[in-house]
């Protein structure tokens, strides 16, 4: 019998909610190793706990996550899987070619970095107040709303104030200036992206994660 998820807006009004108790669909699936669609179909059939936001975007308990995990993963249930203990990365690029290279440099890496990958700018809006993110890495030409609307939306939100930003885009600096600019937060690096570089910012960001934490 499947049910619909609870309503996220009444869940947000119990005295003891934290939004760093829930995640993204994307997220539960990267951690479960299943698909989105198989997550949502869990979610329906009340094997994991969730909510909808009046958007119809779901949000689920992590606490479920990790209760499923101990009944039908054993082995998984012993990992640290909450998003609080490992920096949090999400990439935000339109292009599948790229989104690939990215991961195959993350894997490679093998940093304590949990990486949530997005293919537009208004699913990551969606999420990104919930994931709240210590790194966001986009690209700004994207279709529909681009990296630059994303990025002043984000700019309005104080939660996500400390958040560090790095855009990666071929645009060109005079033209990114005319579109109103980017963030005072936010580093521009020019396509190609030198993974080396990357490699070290984000090492430095794990550094400084396990000492402030």
């Amino acid at each position: 019998m499947l049910r619909e998820p609870k309503s996220f807006e009444a869940a947000i009004t119990a005295a003891d909610f934290s939004s760093e108790d829930y995640c993204g669909t994307s997220y539960a699936a990267k951690v479960l190793g299943l698909s989105v669609a198989t997550v949502q179909s869990l979610v329906e059939k009340g094997e994991i706990d969730a909510w909808k936001t009046l958007g119809g975007h779901r949000r689920i308990a992590l606490h479920s996550l990790n209760t499923y995990m101990a009944k039908n993963s054993p082995q998984l249930s012993r990992a640290d899987v909450h998003p609080k203990h490992r920096l949090r990365v999400l990439v935000v690029e339109d292009d599948e070619a790229a989104r690939d290279l990215y991961r195959c440099q993350f894997e490679e890496w093998d940093l304590p970095v949990d990486c949530t990958w997005m293919s537009s700018a208004l699913d990551a809006l969606m999420d990104i107040a919930s994931m709240r993110p210590d790194l966001l890495i986009a690209d700004l030409s994207m279709p529909g709303v681009d990296g630059i609307e994303m990025l002043r939306t984000i700019k309005r939100n104080q939660q996500l104030a400390q958040m560090q930003i790095i855009v990666i885009s071929g645009m060109h600096v005079d033209a990114i200036a005319a579109r109103g600019g980017l963030p005072s937060q936010a580093r521009l690096v020019q396509k190609p992206v030198n993974f080396d570089w990357l490699q070290g910012y984000i090492t430095a960001l794990v550094m400084a994660n396990a000492k402030w934490r």
